[in-house]
């Protein structure tokens, strides 16, 4: 599953390819994500070596979002990470990344998929079939986060 490749109107969703891709997703994911509150970067956890990593990219290579996929338990997977760059929001792009890693969720045959939102995310993802569970974590003392659900079998 990590070398699915598919393309949607001239944009590649896949998987990086070689180190200098995997620094470009790192890079991405770190900026969007976690450097207007931390000095250092990329960030990894344990789970990025077991996870499915997906970005999309323009047919140049250029990376324009990022996102990941691991399995929690038998049913249950996660997406973390998701960034779309700077000045590339609502224009599809986490769309279809967010499509391909659940296309991959179903492959895995999991059930049901997690996410940690942002509370500025919540209503992309309510508008992917997500639910909110719980109000969970805030992140930085100032970006709250959601738990939300997804059966993939709905």
């Amino acid at each position: 599953m990590g070398c699915v490749r598919l393309t949607v109107n001239n944009m590649e969703i896949r998987e990086p390819r070689n180190n200098e891709e995997w620094e470009t997703y790192y890079d991405l994911r770190w900026r969007i994500l976690r450097a207007p509150w931390q000095t250092t970067g990329p960030d990894r956890d344990e789970t990025d070596d077991t996870s499915i990593h997906r970005m999309v990219c323009t047919p140049g290579g250029e990376a324009l979002a990022v996102g990941r996929l691991h399995r929690i338990d038998a049913q249950t997977g996660q997406i973390r990470f998701m960034a779309v760059e700077t000045g590339q929001e609502r224009k599809g792009y986490g769309s279809l990344l967010l499509s391909s890693l659940e296309a991959v969720a179903r492959a895995m045959q999991l059930k049901t998929i997690i996410l940690q939102a942002r509370e500025n995310a919540v209503p992309f993802y309510e508008h992917h079939g997500y639910q909110v569970a719980e109000k969970t974590f805030l992140l930085f003392d100032e970006i709250q986060h959601y738990l939300m659900k997804k059966r993939l079998d709905d």
